[in-house]
């Protein structure tokens, strides 16, 4: 793969829009069979019994997909370098069977490291909305991401 995007091309504000991702009541019982095996994950008469009303993707799901999505849309192309971590994730709406989650990428800030001139710090706001348009997840990273080489 090419790198095309290292610290320089995250400016403050640029936004990045990803495609969307439909979520099947089989994927998301499938997930959550394997790794969220709470019922309203798992089971549909339980789910339909649960305050949600019925089957729900795991929040750990909606997170995966969006790094998905994300990966698909920049990441792959660009200079990372791993992060340090999440300050926020917030789980806003259920995602159900049949919803379509596009995301959304805007840069907060950027700058140079001041231990480690060659890399930088990124903190970004991903952002997850349903086929309403409506904010389901939001999640605020850290991304450490190599300088442009000189010459």
């Amino acid at each position: 793969m090419i790198t095309r995007f290292y610290l320089e091309d995250f400016e403050p504000g640029a936004v990045v829009e990803t495609a969307g991702h439909l979520f099947t009541e089989e994927e998301i019982l499938r997930f959550a069979r394997d790794f969220d095996p709470q019922s309203h994950h798992t089971d549909p008469d339980a789910a339909r019994a649960s305050i949600y009303g019925g089957i729900i993707a795991s929040g750990w799901h909606t997170c995966s997909v969006m790094m998905r999505l994300m990966c698909d849309a920049y990441l792959l192309e660009s200079a990372g370098m791993g992060s340090p971590g999440v300050e926020e994730i917030r789980w806003l709406l259920p995602v159900r069977p049949g919803d379509t989650l596009r995301g959304k990428r805007t840069v907060l800030s950027a700058r140079v490291s001041g231990s480690k001139p060659d890399r930088g710090i990124v903190k970004m706001h991903w952002e997850g909305f349903n086929q309403r348009d409506e904010l389901v997840v939001s999640v605020r990273s850290i991304a450490f991401v190599k300088r442009r080489p000189l010459g």
